[in-house]
């Protein structure tokens, strides 16, 4: 599970950066990677990568909420202190 962990984290990374470029400088990397000329633009390649950071954040979701519901063990909970 470790890879899968990696990739859903590796996408929210992205999907974090791209978001942050359009909030500071208006620009869609994302789109642009892939054609887009004007803001906003998209085509099949790119609403892949969205629907892959989306996914990304719904496994990231589900893996926070398992872990939470886990018990810890002993040396789990003095390892924490």
């Amino acid at each position: 599970m470790k890879k899968l962990d990696l990739l859903a984290a590796t996408l929210v990374l992205v999907g974090g950066l791209n978001w942050g470029l359009v909030a500071v400088a208006r620009f869609d990397l994302v789109a642009w990677i892939f054609g887009g000329m004007d803001f906003g633009e998209t085509n099949a390649a790119s609403r892949i990568v969205y629907g892959l950071v989306g996914l990304g954040a719904v496994y990231g979701i589900a893996s926070l909420l398992a872990a939470n519901r886990r018990p810890r063990t002993h040396a789990a909970a003095a390892g924490a202190r």
